[in-house]
């Protein structure tokens, strides 16, 4: 008895009581049908996987098929879509930016994108890339500074480093959210071909040939670039307000071409130091102190090869249809279209700008041997003019109706006069094509009196159908091109867009009575 009593007061535990919290654990245990029988928890695995794998089909149905806002989340969406929808990788379908796959391919293998090549391209080659051009405003904004870059680099002797046109915003044929970059951005040679895209040069010509930036920074580390500021140059040879643009070019190509440097870069500085900071800036192309180099670049190879790019080539092909008549089966089309360019909605803000500060036309739009040209009218100080002469520049930027209707019919007469002595009876011109993105009752109501009371037949931009968000992208660029191959052209003298248009149809030999301004 004793030994039983020394082995149970030493060898057993004494029983701990029980605590609330313990007590609690047990009931809601006892509760569970599986307490007693573990190994049927894994019953519970098929339909946890089930549940789970909705849950994963249903998120990635709103990756999918959603509409995020969210960048990342819309990449992944499209790397499903590129692999699930035909077409999607080619950039068909039109409710989403293109991303150009093929064409920046294209790109990357332009044949002077090789450092084996001899001088001057290749490793040892010379080259300039003008960081200093405008950026996130309207192509035509950028695109008549890059025609003048490319032909200062290609007077001193360098490679052009093209760059992307980078959208502003607001123009954008998507919504913002939608682009695939920050900020949005379409391959120079989706826009135009030629030598600024990395076309090349006439036979026998040495120059080396335009190449695209991702190239540049390859042939290029920054070890080996030379930073040229374009506040320095302009101060050191007093190029801001008053020099002309031969004189601003000359100094440029001077210091491009004597300078030794394989690699520039002509960088603007931040807009606290200097507001326009472009080599060839905003000041120059607004007044007429760029008319000095017109014939110049109007021969040289920059724009004598300039040409339509294979993408928008293939837009005009797909809306072709749309210019033919029975008069012009056999022809060209465009030989009886008459192009015009109706800028309303925002361009009543700007229209009041111009007036306001007394502007003269645009670039190009002041060749004193076109017809329509403009004086600024006598009279008030900058930036509050008088009432008078805002109603005179209104007259000209933003005509109403009855204005634009008979500046149209005639056009049409004085170009009939020009070139076939008299008014046709009926008359030759039979198409008007209008450039616009009005799609409002005002544009409805003015096409209904074009064709019922004068007998037009009329084409609009809103009736061009695109093949793919590419030919969308560059839907300002096809204007331009039905502009350009127009009989007669009938444009806004203080727009860059106008102004652009014009430079191709004069390099094409238009005569000036088919080039006109409101």
């Amino acid at each position: 008895m004793a030994s039983d009593g020394f082995d149970k007061l030493y060898h057993e535990k004494p029983r701990r009581k029980r605590g609330i919290a313990q007590r609690v654990s047990i009931w809601f245990a006892s509760l569970n049908p599986y307490r007693a029988q573990r190994r049927n928890y894994r019953r519970l695995w098929i339909p946890i996987f089930l549940i789970l794998a909705l849950w994963v089909g249903f998120k990635g149905f709103g990756v999918i098929f959603g509409n995020s806002q969210d960048r990342k989340v819309r990449k992944t969406r499209q790397w499903f879509k590129d692999r699930l929808i035909p077409g999607a990788v080619d950039d068909l379908p039109l409710d989403t930016p293109p991303r150009y796959f093929d064409l920046y391919e294209e790109q990357r293998n332009l044949p002077q994108h090789n450092l084996s090549l001899p001088y001057p391209e290749g490793a040892t080659g010379r080259y300039v890339k003008f960081t200093s051009q405008i950026n996130m405003l309207g192509w035509n904004n950028v695109f008549n500074e890059l025609l003048m870059l490319n032909y200062l680099a290609y007077k001193s002797k360098r490679a052009y480093v093209f760059q992307d046109y980078v959208w502003k915003m607001d123009y954008f044929p998507w919504e913002e959210y939608m682009a695939w970059t920050v900020h949005a951005r379409t391959p120079l040679p989706a826009l135009i071909a030629g030598p600024t895209a990395g076309g090349p040069w006439p036979a026998g010509d040495p120059a080396p040939r335009s190449v695209h930036q991702d190239f540049w920074d390859i042939v290029c580390p920054p070890e080996r670039v030379k930073v040229i500021w374009t506040h320095h140059v302009k101060k050191e040879f007093d190029l801001h307000w008053t020099p002309t643009s031969k004189f601003i070019f000359e100094k440029w190509n001077k210091v491009l071409l004597d300078d030794t440097a394989k690699c520039i870069e002509v960088i603007a500085p931040q807009r606290d130091i200097e507001d326009f900071g472009q080599v060839f800036d905003l000041w120059l192309w607004g007044s007429d102190r760029i008319l000095p180099m017109w014939e110049e670049l109007r021969d040289s190879p920059v724009s004598q090869l300039l040409a339509t790019s294979p993408l928008i080539q293939r837009a005009v092909d797909r809306n072709m249809h749309l210019f033919k008549s029975e008069v012009t089966v056999h022809k060209d089309p465009f030989d009886q279209v008459f192009a015009v360019h109706v800028r309303r909605g925002d361009y009543e803000g700007a229209c009041m700008n111009l007036a306001q500060w007394n502007s003269t036309f645009y670039s190009w739009n002041q060749l004193p041997y076109l017809p329509d040209r403009f004086t600024p009218p006598p009279g008030g100080i900058p930036g509050n003019n008088t009432k008078e002469n805002i109603e005179f520049y209104f007259n000209r930027c933003l005509p109403n109706v009855d204005q634009i209707i008979k500046r149209i019919n005639g056009a049409r007469d004085d170009w009939e006069k020009e070139m076939f002595g008299v008014v046709v009876p009926g008359h030759f011109l039979n198409t008007l094509y209008i450039l616009t993105n009005d799609k409002t009752s005002w544009m409805t109501d003015f096409k209904a009196r074009l064709i019922n009371e004068f007998g037009w037949k009329v084409v609009t931009s809103n009736d061009i159908t695109f093949g793919n968000a590419q030919e969308k992208d560059v839907g300002m660029a096809l204007d331009m091109e039905f502009a350009r191959k127009a009989a007669i052209f009938l444009g806004n003298g203080w727009s860059s867009f106008t102004s652009n248009i014009l430079h191709r149809r004069l390099v094409d030999k238009k005569i000036p009575i088919s080039n006109r301004f409101f």
